[in-house]
């Protein structure tokens, strides 16, 4: 099954789940207990801590949700804070924060790329720890639409749709048997 948030970033190919985490977590949940796919794919875009570039595509099985406050030492959690999709034989090397909000201050991107932290979504960890409950495989694939930075809103309105573009074609190139299933269903 591959989901995508809904709102303005629809796929003709996605399921909409639902904008920021609460959405994700509930509408996912709802469908894996209706009718539990094989495997979960998640498509959005995403914001650049800095390591990526406009437009750039990234595949990511790890997610986490940190708090801007966590890393001025604000803030602690005793929940796991870094999840990762089981699979053998696949890089973890991009981790994806998530968080409601977005980062508007580049300081912020610095210190999150210090912790290995490459990309920020609002909904990848919902949905990545929704997959884990119910052993499903997962992932997702993003595509870069701003850097986070004061210019972050204005920078994502403006490359909003040709990184949906970007997307759905590198999507239809390298998965086009899944996808055009998708699009029937």
């Amino acid at each position: 099954m591959i989901v995508c948030a809904g709102n303005n970033e629809l796929f003709e190919f996605a399921t909409p789940m639902g904008v920021g985490m609460v959405d994700m977590a509930m509408h996912l949940t709802r469908a894996c207990m209706l009718n539990p796919p094989e495997f979960l794919l998640f498509v959005g875009s995403a914001g650049s801590y800095g390591g990526y570039a406009i437009f750039d595509v990234v595949q990511s099985m790890q997610a986490a949700h940190i708090e801007l406050s966590f890393l001025d030492r604000h803030s602690y959690t005793p929940i796991d804070n870094v999840i990762s999709a089981e699979a053998k034989g696949v890089s973890h090397e991009t981790i994806v924060n998530s968080s409601n909000y977005i980062t508007t201050d580049a300081s912020y991107g610095t210190k999150m790329q210090a912790l290995g932290i490459g990309l920020e979504n609002m909904e990848f960890f919902a949905f990545l720890r929704v997959a884990q409950e119910f052993g499903i495989p997962a992932g997702g694939v993003f595509v870069v639409t701003n850097y986070t930075n004061a210019q972050a809103h204005e920078d994502f309105k403006r490359h909003h749709k040709e990184a949906l573009d970007t997307l759905s074609h590198y999507l239809y190139e390298r998965m086009p048997q899944t996808i055009m299933q998708s699009v029937r269903a």
